[in-house]
């Protein structure tokens, strides 16, 4: 099963919110989740955004795939850099 990181739609009409989800790559945007890890509120200024750093490094690790936007939020967090290192020192202690 491929996963991927992505954000589904919450809220009201003209009032949205976004979770950030774990889910089945075939499922449609805002068909039954895996895990959540975040939100983000768009309507503020500037955006709220909140995201479980140990639950997306963690699905990261397993392979889950992030979208576009996901990942343009979770580099903005800090969590993609912290992913890319460990990778990294990963393939330095493999040597």
């Amino acid at each position: 099963m491929a996963v991927k990181l992505r954000l589904t739609r919450m809220g009201a009409k003209k009032a949205p919110r976004y979770r950030i989800v774990a889910m089945d790559a075939r499922t449609r945007r805002d068909g039954r989740a895996i895990d959540t890890l975040g939100y983000i509120n768009p309507t503020t200024d500037p955006a709220t955004v909140s995201v479980d750093a140990e639950k997306a490094l963690d699905w990261l690790r397993k392979g889950a795939q992030p979208s576009d936007t996901v990942r343009n939020i979770l580099s903005g967090q800090g969590i993609m850099k912290q992913f890319h290192e460990e990778k990294e020192a990963a393939k330095k202690a493999k040597k």
